[in-house]
C-alpha cells in the first residue's frame, strides 16, 4: 500500500483503513474472534496500518480485539477509535459530545485497547447540544495530556466542523485534522457542502460504507434482488431504490468489461476522487476483505469514471447549481471567467 499524510499534520497512514466493526458477534452479524484475527493479519502483511473502531462497537469487543491483536507491535498502528455513542442505555451523561462523556469514554476505550494513547480521536456523531468551545476545550485537554495525539470528526454537517476548526484555530487548539462521512456512489450528498469544505480545510476525507453497506457488491441487482434477504444494506431499507440498484448494475457491467469485482469498482470510484480520499473497508471474514484491499492493484479509465459519475450524478441544489449558471457568472466575474486562472 501507499501512505498518506492525514490532512494538516505529518502523520502517515495507509491508503486503505482497516474498519473493525465486525469484529465481534455481540451484535448477531460480525466475525468471530479467530476471523477477526485473519483480517487483521491479512491487512498488515498487505502494508496496512490504519485501523478504525469504536467504543460502541460490538459492545466494547471490537476495541477489545484491536488491542490483543496489535499487542507488543502498538508503535507500529495507528489505532482511531470514537466517542459520543452511549455505553450505558437510559443513561444521559454515558452519551453525547460533552466532556463527561469524552473523559469517561476516552478512559474506557484505553483499557479496552490497552494502550495509553489514541492516535486518532473521533467526534462520532454531533449531539446539538454540547457548545463547540467546551468539544475543542475538551478534546485539546486530551491532545495537551497525551492521551490522544489527533482528532477527527464523524457524521457533523458541514457547518459546525467550519465553526470547530475556526474557533480551535483562533484559540490555539487543537484543530480536527480528518473527516468521517458516508460517501459512494450511492451517497453523494455529501458533494454540497461537507466534500468542499473538507477540501478548503485540508481534511482528509475517511469514507464509511464505500461499497453501499453491500449494496454495490454486486450480490444484490434487479434479476436476483430479493427484498426479504439483504436486511444489512440499511436498517430502514432506503439504499433499496430504482436508482441505486441502476448504480449497481452500471458497476456491474464495468467490473464485468476489465475482469474485476464489482466491490473494487466501487471502492476505486472513491479512490480516485479528486480530493483524498481513504475508505474504510470492513468485511466478515478474510476473503471478502483480501477481495476489496485487491483494488489497490488498478485504476480506473477516465471514461469508466465518467459512466459511474453519469448513473449516480445527483444535483447539488441551491446555490451551487444557481451560481454555475453562465448568466450569474457572467455576472458575478465581469464576464471575465475565463481569463481568470485558478490556484
Amino acid at each position: 500500500m501507499k501512505y498518506y499524510l492525514l490532512g494538516r499534520s505529518g502523520l502517515r497512514v495507509s491508503e486503505i483503513s482497516l474498519g473493525t466493526m465486525t469484529f465481534g458477534e455481540e451484535w448477531g452479524w460480525g466475525a468471530s474472534k479467530e476471523e477477526s484475527r485473519k483480517q487483521f493479519e491479512l491487512y498488515i502483511e498487505r502494508g496496512g496500518n490504519f485501523i478504525d473502531t469504536a467504543n460502541r462497537y460490538t459492545e466494547g469487543t471490537s476495541e477489545r480485539l484491536v488491542g490483543e491483536f496489535v499487542g507488543a507491535k502498538r508503535e507500529e498502528f495507528v489505532i482511531a477509535t470514537k466517542y459520543t455513542l452511549y455505553t450505558r442505555k437510559g443513561d444521559p451523561n454515558s452519551a453525547g459530545n460533552h466532556r463527561k462523556n469524552l473523559v469517561q469514554s476516552l478512559d474506557a476505550s484505553l483499557k479496552r485497547l490497552k494502550t495509553d494513547y489514541i492516535d486518532l480521536y473521533w467526534l462520532h456523531a454531533w449531539d446539538y447540544l454540547t457548545p463547540v468551545d467546551e468539544v475543542m476545550r475538551a478534546l485539546d485537554d486530551q491532545v495537551r495530556a497525551g492521551k490522544v495525539l489527533y482528532i477527527g470528526i464523524s457524521d457533523t454537517p458541514a457547518w459546525i466542523v467550519s465553526q470547530a476548526n475556526m474557533l480551535a484555530m483562533l484559540r490555539g487548539w487543537t484543530p480536527f485534522v480528518a473527516l468521517q462521512i458516508e460517501y459512494s456512489l450511492i451517497e453523494r450528498t455529501v458533494e454540497r457542502e461537507l466534500l468542499p469544505m473538507a477540501r478548503e480545510l485540508e481534511l482528509t476525507v475517511t469514507p464509511w460504507a464505500p461499497i453501499g453497506g453491500g449494496l454495490l457488491s454486486g450480490k444484490y441487482n434487479k434479476k436476483n434482488f430479493d427484498p426479504k434477504v439483504p436486511k444489512r444494506i440499511s436498517p430502514e431499507g432506503k439504499r433499496l431504490s430504482e436508482k441505486n440498484l441502476a448504480i449497481a448494475e452500471e458497476v456491474e457491467k464495468v467490473a464485468n468489461e476489465i475482469d474485476r469485482k464489482p466491490s473494487q469498482v466501487a471502492l476505486n470510484w472513491v479512490r480516485q476522487r479528486e480530493q483524498q480520499m481513504i475508505p474504510i473497508i470492513g468485511a466478515r471474514t478474510a476473503t471478502q476483505l483480501a477481495e476489496n484491499l485487491d483494488c489497490v492493484d488498478f485504476e480506473l479509465t477516465p471514461d469508466q469514471i465518467t459512466r459511474l459519475n453519469q448513473v449516480s450524478a445527483i444535483e447539488l441544489g441551491f446555490p451551487h447549481d444557481f451560481l454555475q449558471q453562465p448568466s450569474i457568472q457572467d455576472l458575478v466575474y465581469a464576464g471575465t471567467q475565463g481569463q481568470i486562472l485558478r490556484r
